[in-house]
C-alpha cells in the first residue's frame, strides 16, 4: 500500500472522479484524497440530464452520485466551483482559480468534454442552449415546457444521440421539433445509413422533422429571441429555441499546457493514456471522456465519451494509481431512451470498417439486435427493446472469432452458443 502521508489529487467532479475517489478509499488508501469541480454542484451522473430528468421523471437529487454527507465521511477534500487553472508537472503542484496551491504526489484528469460551438452568428442570442451540464439541464427542462405549452419550435442542430434524446423529451412535452443534420442519416458516423433509418422513422413516427445534408448558417433573432434559422442550402426554419448538439471536445488544456502526450483531433483527441490509463508521465493518470486509451477488446486507441467508460475507468485508474496491475479492457458500452424505445450499444464499428450488418429479430416491432461484422467476427453489437443479452454480445466481440451468420441472424438460437468456448 502506498505511504498513508500521500496525497492524490483528482482533477474532474464527475462520475469517473467521484467514482475514483470512492474507490482509492475502498482499496484502503488512508492519505490525503481532493477532488476538484469547476462546478458548485456535488458529482453527478449525465445520463439523466437527456433522459429521466430532462423529460421530468426523475428528480434533481437522483443525479448525483453520492449523498453530499459521503465526501466529508470518506475524508475527501472538495474544491467545488474552483477550476484547476495550471498543472506544474515538475513541482507537483496544481492551482486552483482562487489562487490555492496544492501538491500531489499521483494526479488523476477527469476532465471530462464540453459542448461543441455552432460557429455562426446569431449564436450569442438568449434561446441558443447547449447540454452537458445539470445547470443545462434545469434551464432546457423548462424551455421546453414553455415550448409545448404555446406550441413553439425547438430547432436542433445535429442528429446524435443527445440530439435524438432531446428532441424526444421535447416531443413529450408537445414543442415542435426539426432537426439538422449534414449527413443522410441521425447517427451516421456510429450506426451507419442502414440502422441509422430506423431513427429517422422513429422519430417521424413522433412528429419530428428532419432537414438532412445541410447545415446551419445563421440564427436569425429580435430583442436577443430566437426567430428562425437558415441552412446553407438557402432554408429557413422557424424556430423559437435552439439546441446546438454537435458534439463534444475533450478538456485537455491542464494537460496540453503541462506538455502531457495528447491525441490529435483527426484520431478523436484526448489525453494518450495505456491500458492502464497512465499517461505520458509516470505520476499522472487520465480517465473518462478526456482519456484516449488503447483498447485490447477493440485492437485500437479510443477516447469513449459514455457513462459506462467514467462509471468504470475512474476505478480502474484509482487502482493503477495504487501500484496495482491494471489493464483497462472493458468493451465501449452505451445506453439510450428515446420514446418507447430503449437500447444498449457494445463494441465499436466505425464507417468503412465492417463489412456488413445483420439484423436478428422483428425491426418492424422494434425489437431486434443489429450486429456489425468484418469478416465474418463481429466488431459491435446493438439490443433494441431486447434485453439480458449485453454479456453474450460482448463476448462475441472479445471472441474476435467469425460466427455462423444464419444462427446470429435467428433469434431462435441462444446468442451464448455462439460465442467460442476456451479450448474449443
Amino acid at each position: 500500500m502506498v505511504d498513508a502521508h500521500q496525497t492524490f489529487i483528482i482533477v474532474g467532479a464527475g462520475l469517473a472522479g467521484a467514482k475514483a475517489a470512492e474507490t482509492l478509499r475502498a482499496e484502503g488508501f488512508t492519505g490525503r484524497v481532493i477532488l476538484i469541480g469547476d462546478e458548485r454542484d456535488h458529482p453527478y451522473e449525465r445520463p439523466p440530464l437527456s433522459k429521466g430528468y430532462l423529460v421530468g421523471k426523475d428528480e434533481r437529487e437522483s443525479v448525483f452520485v453520492h449523498e453530499p454527507s459521503w465526501y466529508a465521511n470518506a475524508d475527501v477534500e472538495l474544491h467545488l466551483g474552483q477550476p484547476a487553472v495550471h498543472l506544474d508537472r515538475d513541482a507537483k503542484t496544481v492551482r486552483l482559480g482562487d489562487g490555492t496551491l496544492l501538491h500531489y504526489d499521483k494526479l488523476l484528469l477527469a476532465t471530462g468534454a464540453e459542448p461543441r460551438r455552432l460557429e455562426v452568428p446569431g449564436t450569442g442570442l438568449a434561446g441558443v442552449h447547449h447540454l452537458r451540464r445539470l445547470a443545462h439541464a434545469e434551464r432546457l427542462r423548462g424551455v421546453l415546457a414553455a415550448l409545448g405549452r404555446d406550441n413553439g419550435h425547438l430547432l436542433i442542430a445535429g442528429a446524435g444521440w443527445i440530439g435524438l434524446e432531446v428532441a424526444a423529451a421535447a416531443r413529450g412535452y408537445g414543442a415542435e421539433v426539426t432537426v439538422v443534420e449534414p449527413e443522410a442519416t441521425p447517427l451516421h458516423a456510429v450506426l451507419g445509413p442502414e440502422v441509422g433509418r430506423l431513427f429517422t422513422d422513429l422519430h417521424a413516427e413522433h412528429g419530428v422533422r428532419f432537414h438532412f445534408g445541410a447545415k446551419l448558417t445563421e440564427i436569425v433573432g429580435q430583442d436577443g429571441m430566437v426567430l428562425a434559422v437558415r441552412t446553407d442550402d438557402g432554408e429557413e426554419h422557424p424556430a423559437h429555441a435552439v439546441l446546438a448538439a454537435i458534439g463534444a471536445a475533450p478538456r485537455t488544456a491542464l494537460a496540453e499546457t503541462s506538455g502531457l502526450a495528447l491525441v490529435d483531433r483527426a484520431h478523436g483527441g484526448g489525453i494518450a493514456v495505456d491500458d492502464s490509463l497512465r499517461t505520458s508521465d509516470p505520476d499522472v493518470f487520465a480517465a473518462g471522456d478526456v482519456a484516449a486509451a488503447h483498447h485490447p477488446a477493440v485492437g485500437t486507441r479510443l477516447r469513449v465519451e459514455h457513462w459506462a467508460n467514467a462509471l468504470n475507468g475512474g476505478p480502474a485508474a484509482a487502482r493503477a494509481m495504487l501500484g496495482q496491475e491494471v489493464s483497462y479492457d472493458r468493451v465501449p458500452y452505451f445506453f439510450s431512451d428515446q420514446y418507447d424505445v430503449g437500447l444498449e450499444y457494445s463494441g465499436y464499428a466505425p464507417a468503412g470498417g465492417y463489412d456488413q450488418v445483420l439484423i436478428r429479430g422483428d425491426v418492424g416491432k422494434r425489437e431486434f439486435i443489429a450486429f456489425w461484422l468484418s469478416d465474418g467476427r463481429v466488431l459491435a453489437g446493438m439490443n433494441v427493446n431486447v434485453w439480458d443479452v449485453t454479456g453474450h454480445i460482448q463476448a462475441l466481440i472479445r471472441s474476435k472469432a467469425p460466427v455462423d451468420r444464419e444462427r446470429l441472424a435467428d433469434p431462435s438460437v441462444p446468442l451464448e452458443s455462439l460465442v467460442p468456448q476456451e479450448g474449443a
